[in-house]
């Protein structure tokens, strides 16, 4: 096996993801646009998407760092509009997009069509909150694409396998496939219910950090197996088991939850490069297989498909979004009315992405014994849909949002909540270091407790400095100027356990523990005044 291209792949996109960092181009749209022009580059290697390991192997880390990064309360606050979008959006649009394509190619079946409009059917919703947190969205609307691109890929998946059974001749009915979407949906909610609490409880009761974070690792693998064994979703398992291991993050041991954070960060941001890379590399296999049609007529569908996409998220955010605050006043007291604003930004950030591409190329090459009614097609509408939402609304997102006048987050207000929810804290720790320090058991040195009331003052008055002003020489803020000192006088000391180590005074193992120990520190003091 030549490992040598998925080096490449890897090296690459992480490469260019760094580099967008410095861009105003999110890095999701840029590493498309890598991959599409190194596509043309002569010897570059094919890369087809293999659906048998981006979905099994590819999705369930994606969605679990997505899970369990997003709020629990956030997104059952937001359930009703959550729901709409991830179910009800993803099978009006299978139908819409489906029906209008049977009507546009001649001589290709509804069935097959329907197909075409499950695989096109779930936005990817990475570079539209990528997007979003770097201009500044509502929250609300952050929320909302995030928890409708958690559960959107199960409904999508599970209208495929029924319309490619439908297309295979199976027998399948509408009272069949409604039964094999409740059976995924509950299937996976009750797998999902079923594994979290003891995953939950072996995270808490495994202590050393290196065995807890490779059982990490491996969770979102297991939850995606033992439902999709069942045949039920493993995208749903996946979601609920990350959802409730977020939300009791707390409990598991602080050493163990810097480096499962660290790691996860890495996962994700190597699998998200690679992917997006992966779409645009995909230009060479799908163009091999639509030479039997004429170019016209192909960039035709391309075109209308990609209006029909954009047009029917539209049709159906609008009514999702501003009809139930209209018809009952009890939610209209809850969360207000949406306005125009929300659910456009919310339609035009439906940016389609790696996992419709998946689900095309698991297309069967043949069914009830021929070849699946003009799969080539579909392939090269898939990606051309793909691309044309990433290149289109993606690019001009930003624009949009800026100039829907959406307001700011209020940087201040949210400086004083954390620093009155920091204060509540360090009362509390005050109020219990002094009943421990009561005990004769807890007896310590005066300058040792001092130092324990020294460290809760300075966390609680660390918030409160980034709202007083800046240096009138540096222009620092109190809080950057504590992290440069703090991490100048670290330097010096790490300097001089080097040379020691250097002028052979102490040896290699003792230098990893003092510069360990020099890490924490500095580490602390980034966190202190974050």
């Amino acid at each position: 096996m030549d490992v040598m291209p998925l080096l490449l792949l890897v090296a690459g996109s992480a490469a260019i993801a760094a580099a967008a960092r410095r861009l105003p181009v999110p890095a999701p749209l840029l590493l498309v646009a890598a991959g599409l022009a190194v596509s043309f580059v002569p010897g570059v290697p094919d890369y087809t998407l293999d659906p048998h390991v981006v979905l099994p192997l590819v999705l369930p880390p994606l969605l679990h760092t997505a899970a369990t990064e997003s709020s629990y309360l956030d997104l059952r606050a937001q359930l009703r509009p959550v729901a709409l979008l991830s179910v009800g959006y993803v099978l009006f649009a299978t139908l819409v997009v489906g029906w209008a394509l049977y009507e546009l190619v001649p001589g290709l079946s509804l069935t097959a069509a329907l197909v075409f409009g499950a695989v096109v059917a779930p936005p990817d919703a990475v570079a539209a909150t990528a997007v979003a947190r770097r201009v500044g969205l509502p929250s609300r609307v952050t929320t909302i694409l995030q928890g409708e691109s958690l559960l959107n890929d199960a409904t999508a998946i599970t209208a495929f396998r029924v319309a490619v059974a439908a297309a295979a001749g199976e027998g399948a009915t509408w009272a069949g496939g409604v039964g094999e979407f409740l059976l995924a949906a509950l299937g996976g909610l009750t797998v999902g219910l079923v594994l979290m609490v003891p995953l939950h409880w072996l995270r808490v009761r495994v202590r050393e950090a290196l065995l807890q974070n490779t059982f990490s690792l491996l969770i979102p693998f297991f939850a995606y197996a033992a439902a999709e064994q069942v045949h039920a979703s493993g995208v749903i398992a996946v979601v609920v088991v990350a959802l409730f291991l977020g939300h009791r993050s707390w409990e598991v041991d602080f050493a163990t939850r810097l480096q499962e954070a660290a790691v996860w960060k890495m996962v994700a941001f190597v699998l998200e490069s690679a992917v997006f890379a992966l779409i645009g590399l995909q230009l060479p296999v799908v163009l091999r297989g639509i030479h039997a049609y004429h170019g016209g007529d192909a960039l035709w569908y391309a075109l209308a498909v990609f209006a029909v996409v954009v047009a029917a998220r539209f049709v159906w955010v609008y009514p999702a979004l501003c009809l139930p605050p209209l018809v009952s006043a009890r939610i209209r007291a809850r969360e207000g009315s949406p306005g125009w604003r929300v659910p456009f930004v919310i339609s035009w950030a439906g940016m389609r992405g790696v996992v419709s591409l998946a689900i095309a190329f698991s297309i069967p090459h043949t069914v009830d014994g021929g070849e699946f009614p003009q799969r080539d097609l579909l392939l090269f509408l898939t990606f051309s849909t793909v691309i044309g939402t990433l290149v289109v609304q993606g690019v001009t997102l930003p624009l949009v949002i800026r100039l829907l006048r959406f307001p700011r987050r209020d940087e201040r207000a949210a400086t004083l909540a954390e620093a009155n929810a920091q204060a509540q804290a360090s009362r509390a720790a005050e109020q219990r270091l002094d009943e421990l320090l009561a005990d004769d058991c807890n007896a310590l040195p005066a300058p040792l407790a001092e130092r324990l009331r020294a460290v809760l003052e300075r966390r609680r008055d660390s918030v409160w400095e980034r709202l007083g002003q800046t240096h009138p020489v540096t222009g620092e803020s109190v809080d950057d100027t504590y992290r440069r000192l703090s991490r100048d006088v670290i330097e010096t000391e790490r300097e001089v356990f080097v040379r020691l180590r250097d002028a052979r005074y102490i040896d290699d193992e003792m230098l990893r523990t003092l510069l360990r120990r020099l890490d924490l520190e500095e580490a602390a003091a980034y966190r202190e005044m974050a």
